[in-house]
Formats: structure tokens, C-alpha cells, sequence
């Protein structure tokens, strides 16, 4: 028996899987860097998932399918509907707006409801009269997939953290799932086990996966911190900037600029012979450069960019910040 691919047809993969026809479900990743890979996730971590997912958020709910189902944060909005035996919702295709959102939340029934997103779209939704007040219609709105700064969420969002090799978001608003186990490594990696962990990958190689004291672990290409007993989230490891001797997480600076009515932003290390590496930022959007420098002001020295890019952020076929594309054009822009 093998793995159904959410590439050839999602909702049909999470069907076979749920019902036994197949071992689990293939899900794509690539993150922000590296080559795309299949991860294997079985059956019985989709269920222990959407098990622990609905005792988290209070009960089950009808659901609403607002992104890709083909990525596993889709695939498992897909299984906590099948699996609680509710309603799915599913958005039409093309672009996402927040009249289309307004119109399926419309069509949802009855009674609880919750629905998954990512930042962008929740930006979108909370800038038009009509997108917001749908998105206030529901119970919970999980958002992972990249942070959203503070000050912008609705009452009723929920910070999701977690992977594809976790079969999705574990750790909700800091707090791990029932069952799901956070731990930090010396250099501040973050670890995490429990029910919900992938098999491995298609490719064999499960190098990122360990077993210490019969606990089997997954070793995240994040940084965290443990702050009063809630796991923060301080960026990816290899997107640390080391300039002039200090470590600089590009995410504080995204989230600033951000703030300050950019539409996106990339801030990534270049080459430079007095620093090692500059902090330079790709902000999209017709924000001013007045309010840019005002959010910069409230960084530390050594975190403000040296030099702003106002260009569209690349972005990967998940939907995340390409990394190595930003810090071309980055670079570029300085020659």
C-alpha cells in the first residue's frame, strides 16, 4: 500500500488515506530554500491531528477550504471535516479576494465554523468592510504559514506552528497539541515530537528525524525561544544574518516594515567587505520611505536595513519568500 499524493488529487488522497486505501498522504514541501521534496504522512498522525485540533479549538466544526489542498495545511482542513463528519466549504479557483470569501462563508451552515489561513490573506480580508465581517462569523481562524504582526489579528485567531513533517500546525498560540512535545537544542533549534509526526520522506532520506531516550524527534530549520512556558518562533536557522558580529532575525524587521503598510517584505544578508553582510530589505508595495524609517527607528541599530529595495518579493511555488531570489535582487540593486 503507498501514499496518496495531494499532487494528483487532493481531496481524493486524504479520502483513501482516511478510509484505509492508502498509507497516509505524499505532501509536498520545499520551505523557503532547497529542492522540493515528498513527505510521507501516515494515517494515523492526520487523525491524531484533526483529534487534537478539534479538542484544542472546543469541539468540531464545519469547515471552509480557503487554501491549496494540495499543501498539507489545506489537506488537513480537508481531513478535520471528513473526519468529524461536517460540512466542507471549499472557495472557488482564481485569486483570492475578500468577496469571494464573504460569498463561501455565506454558503457555510449553521452553527460552528472555522477555516484555515495565511497572513496575506487575512491582511486582505481585514481591509474590506465585508471580508471582515465574514471572518468574524468564525469560531477559530488558524494562521500559520508565516507570522502576522500583533495588533492586526481579529479576536478570534489562533497562531498555528508546524510543518508538513507534523501534518501541519502542532503548536497553537505558543502551546503545544496534547500529546505534541516542543524542546530546544543548545544552538535554539527547535525539536518537536508526538503523534502527529511524518514517516519520513519519499526520498529516503530522514536524516532530520532522530530518536533520543526512545522519543522520536523532528529537527525544525527554526529558532525558538521558550518564553513562560510558550515556544516564540524566531525565524528559520539559515536565515540569520551575521553582520558585523551580531545575528540579526529577519523576521522582527519583515514584521516592522509590514507595520508600517508594506504589502511584503524580504530582508535578507548580502555580501559586504566592512560588515561580512548587510542587512538589505525588499519591500513591496506604495508604502513611503518616511513611514518605513519611522517603523526602523524602533529597531536596534544594527538590525535597520542599509539599504531598501522597493521591488515585489519573490516568492516560491508554496506561496513563501524565496530567499535566494530576494538576496539576487538585493544584491543586484547595489551594483
Amino acid at each position: 500500500m503507498t501514499y496518496a499524493r495531494l499532487a494528483d488529487h487532493p481531496l481524493a488522497a486524504v479520502d483513501d488515506a482516511l478510509a484505509g486505501r492508502a498509507r497516509g498522504v505524499a505532501a509536498a514541501t520545499s520551505g523557503s530554500t532547497g529542492a522540493p521534496r515528498e513527505v510521507l504522512v501516515p494515517t494515523a498522525a492526520i487523525r491524531a491531528s484533526a483529534d487534537l485540533t478539534a479538542r484544542r479549538l472546543g469541539g468540531e466544526a464545519a469547515w471552509l477550504l480557503a487554501i491549496p489542498a494540495t499543501r498539507i495545511g489545506g489537506a488537513m482542513v480537508v481531513a478535520r471535516a471528513r473526519i468529524a463528519g461536517a460540512a466542507l466549504v471549499e472557495m472557488p479557483g482564481g485569486p483570492f479576494t475578500a468577496a469571494a470569501f464573504a460569498e463561501a462563508t455565506a454558503r457555510m451552515p449553521a452553527g460552528r465554523r472555522h477555516v484555515s489561513l495565511v497572513p496575506t490573506q487575512v491582511r486582505r480580508l481585514l481591509d474590506d468592510p465585508a471580508g471582515r465581517d465574514a471572518l468574524a462569523s468564525y469560531d477559530a481562524v488558524l494562521v500559520g504559514g508565516a507570522p502576522l504582526p500583533r495588533g492586526e489579528e481579529p479576536a478570534n485567531l489562533v497562531r498555528t506552528y508546524g510543518m508538513s513533517e507534523t501534518s501541519g500546525g502542532c503548536v497553537y498560540d505558543g502551546a503545544p497539541l496534547d500529546g505534541v512535545r516542543v524542546r530546544l537544542r543548545d544552538d535554539g533549534r527547535i525539536l518537536l515530537s508526538g503523534p502527529t509526526l511524518a514517516d519520513g520522506y519519499a526520498d529516503g532520506d530522514d536524516s532530520a528525524f532522530l530518536v533520543d531516550e526512545d522519543t522520536r524527534w523532528f529537527v525544525t530549520s527554526d529558532l525558538g525561544e521558550l518564553r513562560d512556558g510558550r515556544l516564540a518562533v524566531l525565524g528559520r536557522a539559515d536565515h540569520v544574518i551575521n553582520t558585523g558580529g551580531v545575528k540579526v532575525h529577519p523576521q522582527a524587521i519583515e514584521l516592522a516594515l509590514e507595520r508600517a503598510g508594506a504589502t511584503a517584505a524580504a530582508v535578507v544578508g548580502v555580501p559586504d567587505p566592512e560588515w561580512g553582510q548587510a542587512v538589505v530589505a525588499v519591500v513591496e508595495g506604495t508604502v513611503d520611505d518616511a513611514s518605513l524609517a519611522a517603523a526602523l527607528e524602533r529597531l536596534a541599530p544594527y538590525e535597520r536595513p542599509k539599504r531598501i529595495v522597493h521591488a515585489p518579493v519573490p516568492r516560491t511555488a508554496g506561496g513563501k519568500i524565496d530567499r535566494p531570489a530576494a538576496r539576487v535582487l538585493a544584491s543586484e540593486e547595489d551594483r
